[in-house]
């Protein structure tokens, strides 16, 4: 599954698909901060002769695929918007990485690793993680159903890196989309270990990995996995020593979402051989999140209590 494409240019040039999404704004300030040339892709991923004009004008020698629907405020959106989930996260990205083999141009896909959950051969607290070779065995909501059909369908193509994603996390505390804003902002919280993507430290890793020509799946999470409370915690040290919350059950949980969420721990091995400075989930968290948030603790505090209106 792992391999090398040979096609990697002296002086890469880099075009972006999903310039106006998260992940996709966070790729352009990396690439700036290292004076690397990239684009901004605007044509749909659906749009094969779009995609392809594209591609013919900027000439690049990475495409970097960070656009597809989680959905607002969160997947649930994707149970009621099937089709337009299906042209993003499936027709779309199978486009791209059609359309970027035939060419031989390396893809990166920033996809996600909630396509898997505990169960009897993976047992939480374990330390047993899942693998790249595994096969997924979550479907339980349609955003990780279209995800995983994705992922198999997409090895088959030899240019593309596969990043398993999860749950991901920035030093910004009010941001929407962060994992911490999410659980800062609920009274009630389930307390489950996972694999995270502290995204500060591992998405300049993925430009490093498109430039060594990487290919397969790769579990994109920091080792170790980390809990709700194991995080509450840490914020309750660095910025808020009266915050409080509670923990409720998946049973009780699932009474409030409309699709199941998946909890996992992913192994680690693929991405450790490849970055040995990579730090375990909870020094990578102190580092990046809450060390910078405790230089500005007042600042931080004060946003977070606005953003929760109490």
């Amino acid at each position: 599954m792992a391999g090398d494409n040979g096609n990697v240019a002296a002086e890469p040039v880099f075009l972006i698909f999903g310039k106006s999404g998260w992940i996709g704004g966070l790729l352009q300030e990396e690439l700036k901060k290292q004076g690397a040339k990239f684009h901004l892709a605007d044509a749909r991923m659906e749009d094969r002769a779009a995609v392809i004009a594209e591609i013919e004008k900027y000439k690049p020698t990475h495409v970097l695929n960070a656009a597809g629907l989680t959905g607002r405020p969160n997947v649930d959106w994707c149970e009621t918007h099937k089709l337009e989930t299906i042209r993003a996260n499936v027709i779309g990205c199978l486009t791209l990485a059609d359309v970027t083999n035939q060419r031989g141009i390396h893809m990166t896909y920033y996809g996600t690793g909630c396509i898997f959950h505990y169960d009897d051969d993976f047992p939480v607290n374990s330390g047993k993680g899942f693998k790249e070779s595994d096969k997924p065995n979550f479907t339980g909501s349609y955003y990780s159903h279209t995800k995983a059909i994705v992922e198999d369908l997409i090895k088959q193509y030899d240019n593309v890196l596969t990043l398993r994603v999860r749950m991901p996390i920035i030093a910004d505390l009010t941001y929407p989309r962060n994992f911490i804003t999410k659980i800062i902002k609920y009274d009630k919280v389930i307390n489950i270990p996972n694999s995270m993507t502290v995204l500060p430290e591992l998405l300049p890793m993925s430009l490093e990995m498109a430039k060594r020509g990487l290919t397969g799946i790769m579990n994109f999470t920091n080792p170790g996995a980390v809990s709700h409370n194991e995080i509450l915690e840490m914020y309750k040290e660095y910025i808020d020593p009266d915050f409080t919350w509670s923990n409720f059950s998946v049973e009780e949980q699932a009474k409030v979402i409309v699709a199941p969420r998946s909890n996992n721990l992913l192994d680690t091995a693929r991405i450790e051989g490849e970055f040995p400075e990579i730090l375990p989930i909870k020094e990578s968290l102190r580092k990046y999140v809450f060390e910078p948030n405790a230089a500005k603790k007042e600042e931080v505090y004060k946003a977070v209590k606005e953003m929760r209106g109490r």
